[in-house]
């Protein structure tokens, strides 16, 4: 039976339309092949749907919304006739124009509805570039009839984590790739074994909402510069088109959807780095694409006179705690999780979110406390970087309500500059090994996201190669980027031929590995790190779509050895589920020894409060409680010093005998070295090395 009301009430043109429902917000296909438009303003006086053939400047329709169709403060209508497969749509908006009041109606706007699913006008990557004053961002209906085949998101214990942070564009793009599909979802599809083989479980992909690459576009020095990082975002609910290879065919969202489903049957989680900030409208000047014409006052921080608090660096700050902006976010969420699978979210300049509608930071921020326990999100990976470019640093002190996880920047600039020898920074450096325990005691370990550097800085290797940034390609005279990088160039600044230098380098890198991967925490790698990629000195190369940011994988063959030390290096971590404790026990456990446990030069002597270049750590993993085979002990000596240094090895059960599991060594050491019985009581390591070493019957 077909209720009457069912029927559509009033006709224009081909098509027929009668009032809509109110959710979800955005554009729906229905099964009966109408569209349901639903979409939010609290002070517009007025609102007409705009609809357009694919590509065509003008509009073959436009449909007010009837007063009737208003629903409290949502415009909703539902329309009979439409080609999805052809059709664009967006909305004007009429309402009151006084920017002192932060009221910026302009009905001559057509804005894009936030809640838009797809995009037109960005389909291929640098292309379709039209003119900016009147730029075509328009929402697109797609079908959501993926099959996925049972798949979910993968759920993985956060303890488990080895996470591998990406640009999907950089990571296939250089012709060395050898991928078919270069810079898109497709050609990180066609790496998924080369992930699988590295060790690496999940991915933290950076920015792919929807965003517009010719934003600040200009030229230097021949190169045309591009917003190519992505952190703009100009739809939160759609995948960046230009990033698929089959979005002129409309396909980017299941190319997208295909590739996280490949991802999980090879044990690889998804997590999608996300800019809740601020948006691509920018400050006063800015264009109007969405929000600022939609309903301004609801969306973005404003002061008294109407102007944008810009604790984001790029313009504008969202409202993120206002009631609706708060819905939005979390509606968001739930869709990249329900619709894409997507395993868990990392907030950029996170401490943003903290901020009420005057910017000030808030105990108990609402946002964060709807998605620290929102039903759907339940068992997402939730990370914020914990501070922004208002000056709120939060390391530590995020207001986590027990979930929340935390890019630890305290752990990057200590393990730095300790390895660069900073000696005073070792008893900072026993707390972030132990998991960082002065800071998430209330949480655990997996609260600590450990990182030695990502894609907002130095790549490892350039950290051992440069002392200074080196960012003039970005065309603004190098002041763009961070000055305290914690780096050394190891004597010599950029390339060399200096086999000295080139070794010390490659042991320096392998150092911080060696700390990074045995520290209790969640690791996380730059892409390109395990086989020394090179941005050339450029610690800000968000505006670089060329070879800086590009990914050479013939590096890959000229650094074999070091690749082959990381990714042996991740299994190592995999196989001792000890490292990997996000409990912070550290007494003695079965073994009869503390499961961590921290030594000088001689064993069991350590001021741990005191300044040192030479130490050591050694975990005890107790069979029975970690599901291993037999107990064992991992001992891991760290000399930051210019001089050679001796350690002794702690005693061991009877017929327990230390191996030689991983030494850092320059790029000619041996491959295969592991397991090699050394002398019992001591072990000598030169100046600024390191060595992991195991024992066990």
């Amino acid at each position: 039976m077909v209720l009457v009301d069912t029927f559509p009430t009033d006709k224009i043109k081909d098509l027929s339309y009668r009032i809509g429902r109110v959710f979800p917000f955005g554009a729906t296909y229905e099964v009966d092949g109408a569209v349901n438009f639903s979409i939010y303003s609290k002070e517009a006086k007025g609102c007409t749907l705009v609809l357009y053939k694919h590509g065509q400047a003008k509009p073959y329709v436009e449909i007010p919304f009837p007063e009737s169709f208003r629903i409290g403060n949502v415009y909703t209508m539902r329309v009979y006739g439409i080609n999805i497969e052809t059709t664009e749509y967006g909305y004007r908006f009429d309402g009151e124009f006084d920017p002192k009041k932060g009221l910026l109606y302009d009905k001559t706007k057509v804005l894009l509805d936030p809640y838009a699913k797809s995009v037109s006008g960005r389909s291929v990557w640098g292309r379709d570039k039209k003119n900016q004053d009147n730029f075509p961002l328009r929402g697109q209906i797609i079908r959501e009839d993926y099959v996925w085949n049972g798949d979910k998101p993968l759920e993985k214990k956060p303890q488990e984590l080895i996470i591998y942070e990406m640009h999907v564009r950089s990571f296939t793009k250089h012709e060395s790739s050898g991928v078919k599909y270069k810079g898109t979802y497709a050609g990180l599809t066609e790496k998924i074994q080369y992930l699988k083989e590295l060790g690496v479980n999940c991915v933290e992909l950076m920015p792919i909402f929807e965003f517009d690459e010719f934003e600040n576009e200009r030229k230097h020095g021949g190169e045309q510069l591009l917003n190519y990082w992505g952190y703009s975002t100009v739809c939160f609910f759609s995948p960046k088109a230009g990033y698929s290879a089959s979005a002129v065919y409309g396909m980017e969202a299941d190319e997208l959807k295909n590739m996280v489903k490949l991802l999980h049957q090879n044990g690889i989680e998804i997590i999608l780095d996300v800019v809740f900030n601020h948006t691509a409208e920018g400050n006063e000047n800015g264009p109007y694409i969405s929000y600022r014409g939609i309903d301004n006052r609801t969306y973005y921080l404003l002061t008294p006179d109407g102007h944008y608090y810009n604790f984001s660096g790029c313009g504008n700050t969202m409202n993120c705690n206002n009631p609706m902006v708060r819905n939005m976010v979390i509606d968001c969420l739930r869709y990249w999780v329900s619709a894409y699978h997507i395993d868990g979210f990392r907030f950029d300049l996170a401490s943003i979110l903290t901020r009420d509608e005057f910017g000030a930071p808030m105990m108990n921020p609402p946002l964060l406390d709807s998605i620290a326990h929102d039903a759907v999100l339940g068992k997402s990976i939730i990370i914020a970087e914990a501070w922004d470019a208002g000056g709120l640093y939060q390391v530590g002190r995020f207001p986590a309500f027990r979930r929340w996880s935390e890019w630890n920047g305290r752990y990057r600039d200590c393990l730095r500059r300790f390895i660069k020898g900073g000696a005073e920074c070792a008893p900072e450096l026993i707390h972030r090994i132990k998991g960082s325990d002065d800071m998430y005691g209330d949480r655990n370990a997996s609260a600590s996201i450990n990182f030695v550097t990502c894609h907002d800085g130095f790549t490892l290797y350039d950290l051992v190669s440069y002392n200074d940034k080196h960012n003039e390609a970005n065309g603004e005279d190098n002041r763009d980027g961070c000055n305290d990088n914690d780096s050394w160039n190891c004597g010599m600044e950029g390339e060399t031929d200096d086999p000295d230098i080139l070794a010390l380098r490659y042991r320096q890198m392998k150092n911080m590995l060696n700390i990074l991967l045995t520290s209790r925490g969640i690791p996380m790698l730059l892409s390109g790190d395990e086989f020394a990629n090179t941005q050339y000195g450029n610690n800000n190369a968000y505006c670089q779509d060329n070879a800086i940011s590009w990914l050479d994988w013939d590096m890959l063959s000229k650094n074999e050895e070091h690749y082959d030390y990381v990714r042996r290096l991740i299994a190592f971590r995999k196989a001792h589920p000890v490292l990997a404790n996000p409990h912070y026990e550290f007494e003695k456990n079965r073994t009869g020894y503390p499961e961590v446990s921290f030594h000088g030069t001689n064993p069991w002597d350590m001021n741990e409060s005191e300044p040192a270049l030479a130490f050591a750590y050694m975990y005890a993993e107790d069979h029975e409680k970690f599901g291993t085979k037999k107990d064992c002990f991992i001992y891991v000596a760290i000399n930051a010093h210019w001089e050679e240094h001796s350690f002794g090895l702690p005693i061991v059960p009877k017929g327990y005998k230390w191996r030689l599991a991983f030494e850092a060594s320059g790029f000619s050491s041996d491959i295969g070295k592991e397991n090699k019985n050394i002398a019992q009581d001591s072990i000598a390591l030169g100046p600024r090395s390191s060595a992991i070493l195991l024992a066990y019957e």
